[in-house]
């Protein structure tokens, strides 16, 4: 190997030593990807939606599958087991959610306007059970406050266009991958007014990597336990411990 100059020659020993500069300049950044598509799935000892149980107090299995674009708009969908359509006389075992949005920044504000349906396939009750609702979100540091409005009769609720439900919540991080996540909110059911409720939480998270998280949430609302119970009486409000673990990829 020869060298045909004395700069040549000293640039040559910079780079194999790994002292000068070629070996300390940083790689460029990788380009921001146009979008990114992630999937998950999981499972919880008990599928609690605004503190109320969609499972009739007993475990369900959940994944989702989510798209979204460097713009800022994005699409999703995610499916989970239920039993409360049956309970309810009807015949849907599965809640199937589709939403998309748009997600942004105003000086410190993140936030995040869209709409979502929720349907529930071959539910067959009197009055339908399928939602759609529109949404808007603003975060500001730790916090976040959303309002979701309802454009259809809410989730089997007659002459129920109009709901709304309006939550408040921050997530903490505690460091190693621990975070906890206080929340409450607000249920309106319009021209039920018994159907009407607070719900609480209060959930510690756990990052393990590698796409790995778990759950524990204490959930509780002061809803009526005679709109809200399963067939054998008990109560889907009541107060109670939910664990789940999810995967994403």
């Amino acid at each position: 190997m020869a060298f045909k100059t004395t700069q040549q020659m000293i640039l040559a020993a910079m780079a194999l030593s790994g002292t000068g500069a070629f070996a300390q300049a940083a790689a460029p950044a990788a380009p921001e990807p146009d979008y990114t598509l992630s999937y998950n799935v999981g499972a919880v000892t008990d599928y609690r939606y605004r503190g109320i149980s969609q499972s009739r107090l007993k475990p369900a299995i959940q994944g989702g599958i989510d798209f979204s674009h460097k713009s800022g708009f994005y699409l999703g969908t995610w499916l989970s087991s239920i039993k409360w359509i049956k309970d309810a006389g009807g015949d849907a075992s599965v809640e199937w959610d589709i939403y998309g949005g748009y997600k942004g920044t105003a000086g410190p504000i993140g936030y995040d306007v869209g709409v979502l349906r929720y349907q529930y396939p071959s539910a067959n009750l009197a009055v339908s059970p399928n939602t759609t609702e529109v949404y808007i979100a603003g975060t500001y540091g730790p916090a976040t406050l959303k309002y979701s409005h309802s454009l259809t009769d809410t989730f089997g609720f007659f002459d129920s266009k109009g709901s709304y439900y309006i939550d408040g919540s921050a997530t903490f991080d505690l460091g190693s991958g621990w975070s906890v996540v206080p929340h409450v909110g607000y249920q309106k059911i319009k021209n039920t007014s018994a159907a009407s409720y607070t719900d609480y939480s209060i959930t510690l998270g756990k990052d393990f990597g590698n796409g790995i998280s778990a759950t524990a949430a204490v959930v509780a609302t002061d809803a009526d336990d005679t709109m809200y119970f399963t067939p054998s009486g008990k109560f889907t409000g009541r107060t109670g411990l939910v664990l789940g673990v999810k995967y994403s990829f």
